[in-house]
């Protein structure tokens, strides 16, 4: 029997009663936010899978994204829960939501934070180490070749949509790039930013553009961030590089990113037992670059991943649980 088909069978035997186990506790309905990145949605299938079978919650995923996510369960109170939020990303109305008394901050869902920045490949860097500095880059322009215009130089941005796409193009703005030759590639998706640095790496080829960790991909693949000789202006990348409107952005590193589990206040004052398991459920950066690396290769969806996760990493999970919880999860898993 394959482990997809093993958990699907053991569901629908009902090898757990939930429902009478989990008596004391009303988790209710629950909404999940199932974003649309590799390591969001392992973690809001993991939450759905642990929630259920754990705490007779009545869950659901339901799709997300930073912004719109965080803005519906500040003003709507659904979904009730956000596994994984780059919460640097709305600040101001990330903090207006739990003083308001409307969210709840579980804890880190990664808990070394999350890196954003200009990336070139290590091979480059390697073979000149000025590469590192965004004064070896711009020096060094004519290496970038623009995919479609060889008379450009490229420097690959966030797709659109996506909150990076703001971060990337002030910094893009603040550098003066434009003047410099470099033209920002709107890779179109976040399937096509990655394959362009597999596809460059795999090549030995230059590249210069947007990233962030933890991913498979730089897990996979030796990236080098380039250093803007900056350092981190986190005041002015909250209040302009950060934002839409900013009219005179200056450059700066992106700042460490707080990824956050963010629950509505009422799911955190209805279950309080499933709301501690949010506060304890955490992933380093190599344990999560682990498990993406495992995603890319063996082409994972989020439910297939959880599935291998739980029945993989079972002592990492109970260390997340009670005895009580963790037996359930274990039950239902057939462990």
């Amino acid at each position: 029997m394959t482990m997809r088909t093993s958990l699907i069978a053991l569901a629908a035997g009902g090898l757990l009663s939930v429902g009478q186990a989990l008596a004391s506790e009303d988790c209710g309905r629950v909404q999940i936010a199932d974003m649309n990145w590799d390591s969001a949605t392992l973690l809001a299938n993991v939450d759905h899978f642990i929630l259920t079978h754990a705490y007779g919650c009545d869950a659901e995923l339901v799709a997300g994204d930073t912004i719109p996510t965080g803005t519906s369960m500040i003003e709507r109170g659904q979904p009730d829960i956000a596994p994984e939020l780059w919460t640097n990303s709305f600040p101001d109305a990330l903090d207006r939501g739990v003083e308001e008394g409307r969210l709840r901050i579980a804890g880190l869902s990664l808990s070394d934070g999350g890196e954003e920045g200009f990336w070139v490949p290590t091979y480059m860097v390697e073979e000149n180490p000025e590469l590192a500095t965004i004064e070896g880059v711009i020096a060094n322009a004519d290496l970038f070749t623009h995919p479609e215009d060889p008379s450009l130089s490229a420097v690959y941005g966030c797709p659109a949509g996506w909150t990076c796409q703001i971060t990337a193009a002030n910094n893009y703005r603040a550098l003066d790039l434009e003047s410099e030759g470099f033209a920002l590639v709107d890779p179109g998706s976040g399937a096509a930013l990655a394959g362009s640095i597999a596809r460059a790496v795999e090549r030995q080829e230059p590249w210069f553009g947007y990233y962030w960790s933890p991913t498979s991909v730089l897990g996979r693949y030796d990236m080098t961030m380039v250093d803007l000789g900056t350092g981190v202006d986190e005041e002015h990348y909250l209040n302009c590089t950060s934002q839409e409107d900013c009219a005179d952005p200056r450059p700066t590193m992106w700042p460490s990113s707080p990824v956050q589990t963010v629950t509505t206040n009422d799911f955190a004052e209805r279950a309080p037992a499933a709301y501690a398991y949010l506060e304890s459920r955490s992933f380093t950066n190599d344990e999560m670059n682990e498990m993406l690396a495992w995603m890319d290769e063996n082409q994972a969806d989020g439910e297939f991943a959880m599935e291998y996760f739980l029945l993989s990493y079972e002592d990492m999970w109970r260390s997340w649980l009670d005895d009580e919880a963790a037996d359930r999860v274990a039950a239902a898993l057939g462990l």
